[in-house]
């Protein structure tokens, strides 16, 4: 299954360990298994699309040894995704600091381990374990698989990206250290159009929302849906010119490259979700997101140009109009940006988990994590107060 060398079960031990150097060395159906179909992001084949596309590879700085658990039968009963980093880009949790401070002292901070899903701060499962397997032993273990690599190859840490909250609290319990973050989240209120959603609002920025709306349709600006495969491939070019040129403006090269987009939307034809905006014939911006069973989630945004309010009405009110069409529970659009706030997204706090193997940095980091916390949690609150909603009441929003 892996040309990686395999750690047969010690003593009692009931688990074997292998480290993939491609998540392709597992069998689709196995992993899948494991990952589940809440969203797209864990499955087989967006991991494989990053790896295929090269998008994630040695040379830009993502090195896979996806980490595989099997019991002495061959079967597998856990998976970790996981990356050795010589950098920290394309993560959305910002250890920069940490690097520096590692620096400072002569000591080196990269390459480091890393679960996650490269380029995607989105909550999910990280610690995949079989449907029948013993839930609890499976989860220690592999957490106990991962810092025994940190501890042998004495890499500076191991970071757990956007785990649930169970797996978070499994992961504290653990000895890692606990991170808060704070992401705007749009919740899906039983709301029976997107006029009975601005009826929520309170009428000042029921009014701006409303204004900004009908300043994109003045402009003669219509929007398509098109699922993944829905799209051709002269259209792929076109899309694909739109998302460079947002990080292309930024001073920055795009993670993701023409090749991903395709073979996602090949492998995940349905899961891949694209709001165009068209002037008359012509294409002039697009958002996209990917649906989960119970989430959809805003990922990349690009246009052709400067229009007033597209931004907000593509990658935002086409999403919350999309949720609300097809029931859909939550509205991810991506991290940060307190300008969600005023178009109904509400603070969430999401966490990460971090396994720091030199014990002075450990505790200077322990402090630090539980100090930003506490600021976390203030601002989250401070923003909360000024949601649009005309009832703030916890009953209503989470």
């Amino acid at each position: 299954m892996s040309r990686t060398a395999a750690r047969e079960p010690a003593g009692g031990a009931p688990y074997r360990v292998r480290l993939l150097e491609h998540v392709a060395d597992v069998d689709a159906g196995v992993w899948n298994r494991l990952a589940g179909d809440a969203q797209p992001f864990l499955r087989h084949e967006f991991l494989a699309a990053l790896e295929a596309s090269g998008c994630v590879a040695p040379a830009r700085g993502w090195t896979p040894r996806h980490l595989v658990l099997e019991d002495r039968a061959g079967g597998v009963v856990g998976a970790l995704p996981l990356y050795e980093k010589s950098h920290s880009r394309g993560e959305f949790v910002f250890d920069f600091a940490w690097a520096n401070a590692y620096h400072a002292h002569g000591l080196a901070y990269y390459p480091k381990l890393l679960t996650a899903v490269p380029f995607t701060p989105v909550r999910g499962a990280r610690l995949l374990i079989a449907p029948d397997a013993e839930a609890p032993v499976v989860r220690a273990a592999l957490i106990g698989a991962a810092r025994g690599i940190l501890r042998e190859t004495a890499l500076s840490s191991w970071h757990v990206l956007f785990p649930m909250e169970t797996e978070l609290d499994g992961l504290e319990r653990a000895g890692l250290v606990r991170r808060l973050d704070c992401q705007f989240h749009w919740f899906n209120h039983h709301y029976e159009s997107f006029e009975a959603f601005l009826g929520s609002f309170n009428a000042e920025k029921r009014k701006k929302a409303k204004r900004e709306r009908r300043r994109v349709a003045e402009a003669g600006i219509r929007f398509e849906t098109r699922t993944g495969g829905e799209i051709d491939a002269r259209l792929w070019g076109v899309l694909y010119g739109f998302y460079a040129d947002t990080f292309h403006r930024h001073g920055h090269e795009p993670y993701l490259d023409l090749a991903f987009f395709r073979a996602v939307a090949r492998a995940l034809p349905a899961s891949l979700m694209l709001k165009i905006a068209y002037h008359g014939a012509e294409p002039i911006a697009v958002a996209i997101f990917f649906v989960g069973s119970d989430a959809l989630y805003g990922r990349y945004w690009g246009a052709n140009d400067q229009y007033h309010s597209l931004h907000f009405e593509t990658c935002y009110y086409q999403g919350i109009e999309y949720c609300i069409e097809h029931g859909i529970e939550r509205f991810e659009p991506g991290t940060q940006g307190e300008h969600k706030v005023p178009r109904g997204f509400v603070p969430t706090l999401v966490g990460s988990a971090h396994a720091i193997l030199d014990p002075r940095f450990e505790r200077a980091i322990r402090d630090f994590a539980e100090r930003e916390a506490r600021a976390v949690r203030a601002y989250a609150a401070e923003v909360d107060a000024h949601v649009p909603y005309r009832r703030l009441d916890e009953e209503l929003r989470v």
